[in-house]
């Protein structure tokens, strides 16, 4: 009797359908190696790349942010594999769904990041203006806590049977996955006031390696996919909710899987090769027009250090300014430096 009442208390299995369903060992695990053994080895390479650029005082967070990314869909696909030998172990489902609905929000943050250093290479003026600044803090701050409202919601709601409380989970969720929706279409809207807004040649600056028509493309496609992968979760959650017994088509494991994890895989298969540690990188402390490329004065009153991978200004004694790039060696018969 007192088992019965065991399992009748908290956590409660949801008596709605949901997308992935209830993982089983054949074919969940199996197919949750195999993307595991993915996220291992970009881990290891956007770790490894970063450790690299470190030693040579090229530091580029991002790097480290993929990393963790990885990390997060390792946990995620472990604590599904567990989850499949565990059915009836509820609290290890609900591990699971936070996970899965937390760790692409480092690729959302990542894309806006590089359409705003496209957008303040093409606009200074606007990028580096304070209501932009004030902007971006708010919309990153929204994506915390939208993180926040979805892991309280989907804890809460195997806790309670009160249908108004589990209408209100239902909300919450429904919220924030329509402002991550909304968030994943910035990075294009930026792209765009950056290339369509009136602009001053002269004032235009670039950074990184690659062209910034090379750069503009991966943000857009990656923005695409977060689009889809965003936009699944969202249309999914906004349709009525189904039993268990009867879950529709969305509900199923080649949706759960490819709108997921293979859509992030090939997110990956886009930053990473394509080096975005060198495409995208500034250099430390940039905080105003000009920074970049280092043709600046920085807030200290010294020269900010040139941008590894833009040319270099070297000021003579006579006072004069002169442009080289950073790999070229002072010429033997160069005697500027000894002009009074």
């Amino acid at each position: 009797m007192s088992q019965q009442q065991h399992q009748a208390g908290p956590p409660y299995a949801p008596k709605t359908a949901g997308v992935g369903g209830l993982p089983a060992i054949i074919p969940d695990v199996p197919v949750s190696a195999v993307f595991l053994f993915l996220y291992v080895a970009f881990a290891a390479t956007n770790m490894t790349i970063y450790q690299v650029n470190n030693k040579r005082g090229h530091k580029f967070i991002p790097s480290v942010a993929l990393f963790g990314f990885c990390m997060a869909r390792i946990t995620t696909l472990v604590l599904r594999i567990a989850w499949a030998t565990r059915q009836t172990n509820i609290r290890l489902s609900v591990a699971a769904n936070i996970f899965v609905n937390a760790g692409i929000l480092v690729v959302y943050v990542l894309n806006l990041i590089f359409a705003q250093r496209i957008l303040r290479a093409k606009q200074p003026r606007v990028g580096w203006s304070t209501p932009l600044r004030v902007i971006y803090r708010v919309l990153y701050a929204g994506v915390a806590a939208a993180l926040i409202m979805v892991i309280t919601a989907v804890s809460l709601s195997v806790y309670t049977l009160n249908t108004y409380t589990l209408q209100a989970c239902r909300d919450v969720q429904l919220a924030s996955g329509t402002y991550l929706l909304v968030f994943t279409t910035l990075p294009i809207f930026v792209l765009a006031a950056a290339y369509l807004l009136p602009r001053n040649s002269a004032e235009e600056e670039t950074f990184g390696s690659g062209s910034m028509k090379s750069k503009a493309i991966i943000v857009l496609v990656v923005s695409c996919l977060c689009i889809l992968n965003s936009g699944f979760r969202s249309g999914t959650a906004w349709m009525p909710p189904r039993p268990s017994s009867d879950p529709a088509w969305y509900h199923g494991k080649a949706p759960f899987y490819v709108f997921n994890f293979a859509v992030e895989i090939i997110i990956l298969c886009i930053l990473t090769p394509l080096r975005i540690d060198k495409r995208f990188y500034v250099t430390d402390g940039s905080k105003a027009p000009g920074h970049y490329s280092g043709s600046r004065v920085g807030s200290s009153g010294g020269h900010k250090e040139p941008n590894h991978y833009s040319e270099a200004r070297i000021g003579s004694s006579d006072g004069s300014v002169r442009e080289v790039h950073a790999e070229k060696e002072p010429r033997p018969n160069d005697t500027s430096s000894t002009l009074v």
